[in-house]
């Protein structure tokens, strides 16, 4: 059911995401640019969910790896991939002290995990094996794709802004088809600036409501399949723990991604993070193991 939802969430976000740059296409330039707008839609659409794990995966410096490569981390994939019922995934190391991991691909026949080399050497196998099946958990409910499709309506969006900001630098707005120049001028300024001020905090919501959610289910779905919601509790305990001596260097875009947000801040990167707080999601975890044992009982 989870992966029905995320299908149907994947093609709205699409349909928004053309319909919105057709406006602002038309907006900007008229027909003109409401064809030029659509046609960088559908390239947009297209390359999001055929490339998206490619781009991912190469901003990440993720490097492929073989059974004979990483044994260890291979076999442990594939007995978790198994055990829910997954095509083996591609299996990808990052050279980084910082333990984190993240999956991607369009679909679980294209599914792809990638963990940290500090990952393998800073948890035990327990708690890898937790932070792996919770990566599985993305790939089966689909999560993998909306995650890539939620991160280009957010650039798209950031398109629009930088739009505005030069329209407003060029005197773009208001220009023609008005009799009023000066109202129509000062109208277009203020949609302008509204735009610009707005756009990246639009973004940042859309990201933030399909990731907060996302990561509760798949934090579930990795529990089960791991059979141990401590295991993944503990990994991300530690993996938190970790991220202020060794935090991991990668693109702001890619953060929604990780298992543990890798970037840090204040008060106002806490607001808008796109992680749920790894104190909750722990907490859950251990009623959901204290569930486990009753039902034991």
């Amino acid at each position: 059911m989870t992966g029905l939802t995320n299908t149907l969430k994947t093609t709205a976000l699409l349909g928004a995401l053309t319909v919105l740059l057709v406006l602002a296409g038309q907006w900007f330039g008229g027909t003109q640019g409401m064809i030029i707008a659509f046609v960088l839609a559908v390239l947009m659409n297209g390359g999001a969910y055929w490339f998206s794990d490619k781009l991912a995966l190469s901003m990440a410096g993720a490097r492929e790896v073989s059974r004979y490569e990483a044994p260890r981390l291979y076999q442990m994939v594939a007995q978790l991939a198994q055990r829910a019922n997954l095509p083996m995934p591609r299996v990808y190391l990052i050279d980084s002290a910082a333990p984190n991991a993240f999956a991607t691909g369009r679909d679980p026949q294209h599914g792809a995990v990638a963990v940290t080399t500090g990952l393998l050497q800073l948890l035990n196998d327990d708690e890898i094996a937790a932070v792996i099946a919770h990566e599985l958990g993305h790939i089966k409910n689909r999560d993998t794709l909306i995650s890539t499709i939620a991160a280009t309506f957010a650039g798209a969006i950031a398109i629009l802004a930088d739009m505005a900001q030069w329209a407003l630098l060029l005197g773009g707005f208001g220009r023609h088809h008005d009799d009023d120049a000066h109202d129509s001028g000062l109208a277009g300024l203020v949609s302008g600036l509204l735009l610009i001020l707005v756009a990246p905090i639009a973004a940042t919501l859309i990201q933030l409501a399909i990731s907060r959610t996302r990561e509760f289910e798949a934090d579930a779905a990795g529990a089960t399949i791991s059979g141990s919601p401590l295991a993944l509790a503990s990994a991300l305990r530690r993996i938190e723990a970790w991220k202020q001596r060794l935090p991991l260097a990668t693109n702001p875009a890619m953060a929604n991604l990780y298992i543990v947000n890798p970037l840090d801040g204040g008060a106002i990167v806490k607001l808008f993070s796109t992680h749920p707080p790894t104190e909750e999601r722990i907490a859950r975890l251990e009623r959901m193991a204290v569930r486990q044992r009753a039902l034991v009982w």
